[in-house]
């Protein structure tokens, strides 16, 4: 990466083209990106999951509040066995890793006890799984025109409705998806 810049804290937005099951139309939120590679979580794809469901499924009795009925994302193909918990403030939480000032990821189980007791971050997402790409994959990537990336905003993060955060995010850049080919090509 000594020639390129950090992506963390940014959009990866699936062109058009991208064949990858995984990733077609999705929007990817850079968590960590350095010389060793890339951490992210697709911020786009429901389950068809509760948060509810998850903590039940975690033995932790669901208090009736709405925020328990909300949906659990499929962050990436990588651990989907494994829970990432997208949140803002950053907090007091066993295992985070604070992004931005504001924003953090949390993979400890006191956070969703938070979340479930109504004392958790003001906003957030539940993912399982997440993306992964090793050392000079993304920039490989980058290269071949399979995403297109800019600065996150918090308001896709956590206030657009899923169906809407990809196009959302390449709005913010300026692109319309659609008047986008789907063909891949190099001038």
């Amino acid at each position: 990466m000594s020639e390129s810049v950090s992506l963390t804290n940014h959009f990866l937005i699936a062109m058009p083209g991208l064949a990858d099951a995984n990733f077609t139309h999705t929007v990817t939120y850079i968590c960590e990106h350095n010389e060793y590679g890339a951490m992210g979580l697709v911020i786009n794809r429901p389950l068809d999951l509760t948060v509810r469901e998850v903590l039940e499924h975690m033995e932790i009795a669901p208090e009736e509040r709405p925020e328990v009925d909300g949906p659990i994302f499929s962050g990436g193909p990588v651990q989907p066995e494994h829970g990432f918990v997208l949140h803002t403030p950053v907090g007091e939480w066993d295992a985070s890793l604070a992004i931005t000032d504001h924003i953090a990821v949390t993979t400890s189980r006191d956070v969703l006890t938070a979340v479930n007791e109504g004392r958790g971050p003001e906003q957030y997402l539940i993912c399982l799984g997440y993306a992964g790409w090793g050392e000079g994959q993304l920039e490989e990537e980058m290269a071949q025109n399979a995403w297109l990336s800019g600065p996150a905003d918090p308001s896709i993060l956590f206030d657009t409705p899923a169906d809407r955060r990809w196009a959302a995010a390449a709005a913010l850049l300026g692109v319309d998806l659609n008047l986008l080919s789907s063909e891949a090509g190099h001038a």
